[in-house]
Formats: structure tokens, sequence, C-alpha cells
């Protein structure tokens, strides 16, 4: 909402497309990303970001509640995708040194190498999804719009 804009002031034309066209793009996006993945690596959208945040955090472990808020998935939902991704030997499980009640998620080499596989197909979907409809848009004042209204009180990680 613009600075000068009351909370109850209905929404220009301008402003109703854009919620609009936000709320498809939320709708879809994940979906037709996902079905690239699975088409052509057989892996989901869920398991590829479990798999590269694990890759860029130190040591590629990361404590199993933080790789589920940094997935935005519930616990119990990151405990299914581990178990998976487990199975195929990508992702090990192991108590976490500090607290005994905690668990980590270890990307293995294979899951790295996994990861490194299925990355071109990602980096395509990205491309023809998003990259290649943007034009000449300001990217980062783009970034930073979104970055702004992402962060809400109801976010527990704080946006990050």
């Amino acid at each position: 909402m613009s600075a000068t804009a009351s909370p109850r002031q209905p929404l220009n034309a301008d402003e109703e497309a854009f919620i609009r066209a936000l709320g498809r793009v939320m709708l879809v996006l994940p979906r037709v990303m996902d079905a690239d993945l699975v088409g052509e690596q057989q892996m989901t959208l869920n398991e590829y970001a479990t798999m590269m945040h694990l890759s860029e955090a130190p040591h590629r472990r990361l404590r199993m509640s933080e790789l589920a808020a940094v997935c935005d998935v519930s616990l119990s939902g990151m405990t299914r995708i581990v178990t998976r991704l487990e199975a195929d030997g990508l992702v090990e499980r192991v108590r976490c040194a500090e607290d005994a009640r905690g668990s980590n998620a270890v990307l293995t080499d294979a899951g790295l190498a996994r990861l490194e596989q299925a990355y071109p197909t990602h980096l395509a979907s990205v491309r023809r999804h998003v990259m290649d409809h943007l034009g000449e848009i300001d990217l980062v004042r783009l970034t930073q719009a979104l970055q702004r209204f992402a962060v809400t009180e109801q976010d527990p990680c704080g946006g990050g």
C-alpha cells in the first residue's frame, strides 16, 4: 500500500491486476517448476530445494528444524522429504552433537552429485518460467520490493 492510501481504500485497476497476477504466479510457478524437475529428473521441487539448501550450509549440514524453516515446509513434511532422500543415499540424518534430541540432515557426496545433475533442468525451468518474462525490469528494485512484503509478522524466520 502506498504511504497515502488508507487500508480501506479500494484497489485501483493496476493494483487489482497486480494482486491477481501475483496470486496466479504463487499458485502456478511452483507447479510448473515441480513438473519440469519430476519430468526430467524424477525429483520434486521440494527435494531439489532441500538438497540446494544443504549444499549451501556449512559442512552441507542443517538441523532438521532449520531446514524445514528455510524450505518453508512443516517439520513433519521435511521429515518425509529427508526420509525419501535418505532411501536414495542422497542425505543422511545424524544426531546433533550439541543437542542429542535434535537431528541434522547432511547432504552426501552422492546427493551433491545428484543436485549438480538436476541443476541444468532447474536453471532452464527458472529461465523459461520466470526470467524470460521479465524483460528490462529493474531486478534489484523488484527483489527489494519482494523482500519487503515477503517479511511479515507471521513469518517465524524473518523472511530469511
